[in-house]
């Protein structure tokens, strides 16, 4: 590799771009050259820049990731972009690659393939996580296959309304003690709280909170 991977990131939640870029940095032949939270800067951004590879959320305010597509296809801008999406469609990803996509990743196994899908793509390859290449797979052959994932209903319906509460503040990138002001908790109680939250989705940090919140639609 002659230089480093240069990666755009656009995500309408900050804490999830913050989540990408901290996984994208810790690969020592991949740069992250800035960030765009709606679609329109995304394709301002690329009018006066470049990158490599551009990780894009398809659902963005102002332009959505389809649009931005579209826009990138209409100028025979050829940029190598891989999707993220919350859900695992797979008559969406195909309409996706229809229109330049190089990859597509379902946000749930964002960590888990974020790393190898840039390298992919930057190397000219088509890359997509593996629930995905499940799902195209059984369109290929005329199978009947979702619409994409749904919402985790047993999961949510476990979750007490304080429980949510926390969660949606965690999300807006809250501080434990700015919690406990807002909620008039205490801060050992924010804490069993969010260790609750870890516990009962199953994930890691704040990271996979706030995407299991976007997932879910609960933001």
């Amino acid at each position: 590799m002659k230089g480093k991977i240069k990666v755009h990131v656009a995500d309408d939640h900050m804490i999830l771009i913050e989540g990408i870029i901290a996984m994208l940095n810790t690969d020592k032949d991949i740069e992250v050259v800035g960030y765009s939270l709606t679609g329109k800067k995304v394709v301002e951004w690329f009018k006066a820049n470049e990158a490599d590879i551009l990780v894009l959320d398809i659902n963005m305010p102002e332009l959505d990731g389809i649009e931005v597509l579209k826009k990138f296809n209409k100028k025979e801008k050829h940029q190598k972009i891989i999707m993220l999406s919350s859900y695992d469609d797979a008559k969406l990803v195909k309409e996706l690659t229809t229109y330049g996509a190089d990859g597509f990743i379902s946000k749930t196994s964002a960590g888990e393939h974020i790393l190898k899908a840039i390298k992919s793509v930057y190397n000219g390859d088509p890359y997509f996580s593996d629930d995905i290449k499940e799902g195209l797979f059984n369109l290929a052959l005329g199978y009947n296959v979702v619409e994409g994932s749904r919402p985790d209903f047993d999961v949510i319906s476990s979750l007490t309304e304080r429980e949510i509460e926390v969660l949606k503040l965690i999300v807006k990138e809250y501080s434990t003690q700015e919690m406990a002001d807002r909620l008039f908790l205490s801060v050992n109680t924010v804490e069993t709280y969010r260790k609750n939250l870890l516990k009962k989705l199953n994930v890691k940090n704040a990271v996979g909170l706030a995407m299991f919140a976007v997932k879910n639609k609960i933001i």
